[in-house]
């Protein structure tokens, strides 16, 4: 008898001292899928010697994936700080519906690290986009404001908003139609950077730029 306890003591001691493992129930994956999309929307800050602590590791990022997920859901990571479906973008760093959806079950699915063999070689990590440096042919809008001019804008840049502030940019056109330019939402400052169009937008002499409060500065960027 004393000898089946002392087996049990040992048995129990063992399993207790053995670390518990996630349970798996997703088939997405660190080295396939997740790393890919922090590579390209997450790197360019979260990189050894960037502005946040690096996630381009399995080991790295494991620590920080329930937080990864809270942030990527609220959007507040990464930064770009513009709602999707408002304006086309050609340099948009925000997240896609699916990336996110992806990145949620890799958490809540156990956080496998996968085959190593399906890790991206040499991946590139994109360079943040820059400020733009001031440009006499820049028009800043402070307040709804009417266009003189005809004006082809190639971007948008915040030029003095206060922090979490949200708002909506839209031209409204001498014929009543209504361009969205931008709609910004909890903007931070910290991380200003030029919104980009996808394609240039001529606005004929007349149009109306609306939705800039008369307490903060926008500039459009003309195009080339």
């Amino acid at each position: 008898m004393m000898r089946w306890v002392g087996a049990l003591i040992v048995l129990l001691s063992f399993s207790f001292a053995v670390p518990a493992h996630d349970v798996i129930t997703t088939k997405l994956t660190w080295n396939r899928e997740i790393s890919r999309i922090v590579t390209s929307r997450c790197a360019s800050c979260h990189h050894p010697g960037g502005r946040a602590f690096s996630l381009l590791t399995y080991a790295e990022a494991r620590p920080w994936a329930v937080a990864i997920k809270e942030e990527v859901l609220s959007r507040r990571m990464p930064p770009w700080g513009a709602v999707k479906g408002f304006g086309e973008f050609r340099n948009d760093e925000g997240l896609t519906g699916e990336q996110i959806e992806w990145i949620t079950g890799w958490v809540t699915g156990g956080v496998p690290e996968g085959d190593k063999a399906d890790l991206e070689a040499n991946p590139k990590i994109p360079e943040p986009t820059p400020a733009p440096t001031p440009n006499k042919g820049e028009f800043v809008v402070s307040g709804d404001t009417k266009l003189t001019h005809e004006f082809a804008v190639d971007g948008l840049f915040p030029v003095a908003l206060p922090d979490q502030q949200s708002l909506q940019i839209m031209a409204i056109l001498p014929d009543g139609r209504i361009e969205p330019l931008l709609w910004l939402y909890e903007y931070k400052q910290k991380f200003a950077h030029a919104f980009l169009l996808r394609t240039p937008l001529k606005l004929p002499r007349g149009t109306v730029i609306t939705g800039v409060p008369k307490t903060s500065k926008v500039a459009l960027l003309p195009a080339n």
